[in-house]
């Protein structure tokens, strides 16, 4: 796979880069090796999708390397779906880590020794102490921590326990491997954190053959180190950490070390990021599944429609900051539409048809009109249209009260339809028990096929139609956001009580013009004056579904449904 075209980027990452070319050209060479780490216990988001193009971005610019890792260290959780989901979709934003697919788990038996050599240094130890009573002794932000009773145990104490530890002697929670730095460090993370904890859950790869684990913050930077990463990067979460990073790599590797640089997460407005309430949408049925097209993760955009190369252009535009912001989701449906606008053809349906009857048109008459796929790229060639005496419009492009400055039909008006004829309001039949209008009956021009009326009159506006015995039926579902506030996920409460409960619709009885018939799933095209929709993957032959991926400009209100 060839890597996506992207020019050069400037930001503090590549400064920093920069600066350590200059200063050790000679010693590192100008290498750059950087790497992608998920831990497989979800599917990949829209964050992550920041920094898989991030980390795959920079490398490409040093004409480095970057790997694909997953930092697999907890079992609890962690699946092979979740690991091809992964790499399903790293693969399908355009990267390629080409033999360089790694896990953290390929490494347990390295960290473990690792983990020894720590202990016959003495920095570290077998502790007994339980959950509770290792946190009442790690102390407060403003009162240090208390020595475990435990830390002084000799070296050939604490090598004895932690071979026992393997051998699967003791039960859960019974004994950690702590790293012996600074109980009264003003850093918290530096006071004693653990780095193995026992715990019997088969691991998704290496089955029961372990039962002791090496913490996430001591495989990582190891799993770095035996990989050759030179730029650890990662999100500002790990900031406090990196002390710990730090002093992990200079005990435990000789020569070059990675060296960690913190950005800030992608926070995306209406919308949550947090692996574990996605977690929760998905466990509980708020969703129909991670690849719900409502959903921020790479597979769930990427069944409603966007495009990877939308998704990079939005990561490459809100570029790379040192401090919290929310974007503004539209930023992202701006990329998504612009994107679309070039690459989708054109065709017309219909999502609230209302029937109309075109009384001097020939009852068993039909023509056909050619139009093109795509006005802007005749390239894209063209279709032909049926027209025929009955057809459907959208019933909001009727108005019995036109209300001011309203460009469609009603009483005495006149509209051209979309590459067809002229049409003029005659009468209407409306349904005797509810009085809803079900069907229009109008005239149409026959002169006005190829151009304008040769008496100069102007029309209300241009509406879209189809052939009522030329088309299909169709379901629609229209998605909005997830999320009826801007930012959900600053609240500490309940998140799940700001659901959009209009963030799905689904119309049943659309109907599609004949082109449609027998799509193929992943199909985009724009539905002209609706929007743009992709073919579900759910899709039958004769009646396709299709996800509105967005529509054609920013219609998104304050006002939602709660």
């Amino acid at each position: 796979m060839t890597q996506p075209t992207t020019l050069p980027q400037n930001d503090f990452i590549r400064d920093i880069i920069d600066e350590g070319l200059r200063t050790l050209t000679g010693k590192k060479g100008a290498h750059v090796a950087t790497r992608f780490p998920p831990e497989p216990n979800g599917y990949i988001h829209i964050g992550h999708a920041k920094s898989v193009c991030l980390n795959f971005g920079i490398a490409a610019q040093y004409s480095g390397t970057c790997n694909l890792r997953l930092d697999d260290t907890d079992p609890l959780g962690e699946s092979m779906e979740y690991v091809e989901s992964i790499i399903r979709d790293v693969r399908w934003l355009g990267f390629d880590w080409q033999d360089r697919l790694f896990y953290a788990s390929d490494y347990f038996e390295q960290i473990y020794s690792f983990a020894v050599e720590l202990i016959k240094a003495g920095n570290a130890y077998v502790c007994s102490l339980n959950a509770d009573e290792v946190r009442d002794h790690r102390g407060t932000f403003t009162e240090p921590g208390k020595d475990s009773p435990y830390r002084n145990h000799t070296v050939e104490e604490n090598l004895d326990l932690f071979s026992r530890m393997r051998a699967g002697e003791f039960a859960d929670g019974a004994h950690t491997l702590r790293a012996k730095i600074d109980m009264a460090s003003a850093n918290i993370v530096l006071r004693d954190p653990v780095i193995y904890r026992i715990k019997r859950e088969p691991h998704y790869r290496t089955e029961t053959k372990w039962v002791i684990y090496p913490m996430y913050d001591f495989a990582h930077c190891l799993s770095d180190a035996l990989e050759g990463i030179t730029h650890s990067i990662c999100t500002l979460e790990f900031e406090n950490n990196r002390p710990l990073y730090d002093w992990i790599v200079e005990r435990l590797i000789k020569g070059n070390r990675p060296q960690q640089i913190e950005f800030a997460r992608l926070n995306l407005s209406y919308t949550v990021l947090s692996k574990r309430r996605l977690i929760e949408l998905v466990k509980n049925g708020f969703v129909q599944g991670w690849d719900d097209p409502r959903m921020p993760t790479v597979t769930g955009m990427r069944r409603r429609g966007y495009t990877p190369e939308a998704i990079r252009k939005f990561c490459a535009q809100i570029g790379v900051a040192k401090n919290d912001n929310l974007i503004d989701v539209s930023l992202l449906e701006h990329c998504v539409r612009e994107d679309l606008n070039e690459r989708a053809p054109r065709v017309m349906s219909v999502l609230r048809p209302l029937r109309v009857v075109i009384d001097n048109y020939p009852e068993n008459q039909a023509e056909e009109f050619e139009c093109a796929n795509h006005p802007q790229n005749p390239a894209m060639g063209t279709r032909k249209i049926p027209f025929s005496r009955s057809l459907y419009i959208e019933r909001d492009d009727f108005s019995e009260n036109p209300p001011s400055k309203y460009n469609r039909l009603g009483p005495g008006r006149e509209v051209r339809l979309r590459n067809a004829y002229i049409i003029k309001f005659e009468s209407m039949v409306k349904d005797e028990k509810t009085g809803e209008v079900v069907e229009l009956h109008c005239t149409y021009d026959p002169a006005t096929r190829n151009g304008p009326p040769a008496d100069g009159r102007k029309v209300q506006g241009v509406i879209h139609w189809v052939s009522a015995q030329h088309c299909i039926p169709a379901e629609v579902r229209l998605y909005d956001r997830l999320f009826s506030i801007e930012d959900p996920g600053s609240e500490a409460e309940d998140f799940t009580k700001y659901l959009n409960s209009g963030s799905l619709e689904i119309l049943t009885s659309c109907y599609a013009e004949l082109s449609l018939k027998n799509v193929e799933p992943g199909s985009k095209y724009q539905f002209e004056r609706l929007g743009y929709f992709c073919v579900d993957e759910d899709s039958v032959a004769d009646k396709p579904i299709f996800n509105r991926i967005v529509p054609l400009r920013d219609s998104w209100t304050k006002t939602v449904k709660n």
